[in-house]
C-alpha cells in the first residue's frame, strides 16, 4: 500500500532508500511563492540512523506492516536487553539502541509492546507511565514550597528529571516515560 508524502504521520513504517524506516517527524514547509513541500525525518531500522529529506507533498512511499507483540522485560546481558515473548515465551534479544534514552526507565517485568518488521525488532515502546524510586535529591529548602521551583532528582535507572520541592531521597514517584516529566508521588 502507498501513502503520499504528506499523509505519513508519526509511527509509521514506509520502505525508504532499500530499508524499512520510521517516520520520527513530518513537517509541511512553505517558502514564499514557491510550492510547499513535506521536510520528513526517519530513523533506518538496521542501522538506527537519523535522517532528513524534503519531498514533494505527491509523492509516493511503501507502507511496511508492523507486528507488535507484548513481551516482558527480563534482564541485560551485554549489549542487548533480553524479553519473554507472552505469546510463544520464547527470549527475545532487543538492542540498546532501540531504547534510546528510555533505557533509564527499565525495571523487571515491566511490559513491552515490541513492533517487528519483518521478524527483526524495529521499535520498542514503554508504558506511559512508571513508579520510580527517587535515589538522590537535594534536602527540601525551607520556603521553597512556596514558589513553583522545581529541583532535580534522579531515579533508579539512572534518568534525571525535575521534580517538586517536597520529593524525598527514597520516595517513589509517577514519570511521564513521553516526555521525562514528573507526575505524582506513588
Amino acid at each position: 500500500m502507498s501513502v503520499r508524502a504528506i499523509d505519513l504521520r508519526r509511527g509509521m513504517y514506509v520502505k525508504y532508500r532499500n530499508g524499512n524506516c520510521l517516520v520520527v517527524d513530518n513537517r509541511k514547509v512553505t517558502m514564499g511563492n514557491w510550492r510547499s513541500s513535506q521536510v520528513i525525518q526517519f530513523r533506518n531500522l538496521v542501522s538506527g540512523q537519523l535522517f532528513e529529506e524534503r519531498f514533494r507533498t505527491d509523492e509516493t512511499f511503501d507502507e511496511v506492516f508492523v507486528e507488535k507483540r507484548p513481551m516482558n522485560y527480563m534482564y541485560t546481558k551485554g549489549d542487548s536487553h533480553v524479553a519473554m515473548d507472552m505469546s510463544t515465551y520464547e527470549e527475545v534479544y532487543l538492542p540498546k539502541d532501540l531504547f534510546g534514552e528510555l533505557e533509564a526507565f527499565l525495571t523487571e517485568n515491566m511490559e513491552l509492546q515490541v513492533g517487528l518488521v519483518d521478524g527483526i525488532p524495529g521499535v520498542v515502546e514503554l508504558p506511559n507511565t512508571v513508579e520510580l524510586e527517587v535515589i538522590e535529591t537535594p534536602p527540601l529548602l525551607r520556603g521553597a514550597t512556596v514558589t513553583n521551583t522545581l529541583k532535580d532528582a534522579t531515579l533508579a535507572g539512572g534518568a534525571k528529571i525535575k521534580v517538586p520541592p517536597f520529593v524525598e531521597t527514597g520516595d517513589k514517584v509517577i514519570v511521564d516515560t513521553r516526555t521525562r516529566e514528573y507526575l505524582s508521588r506513588a
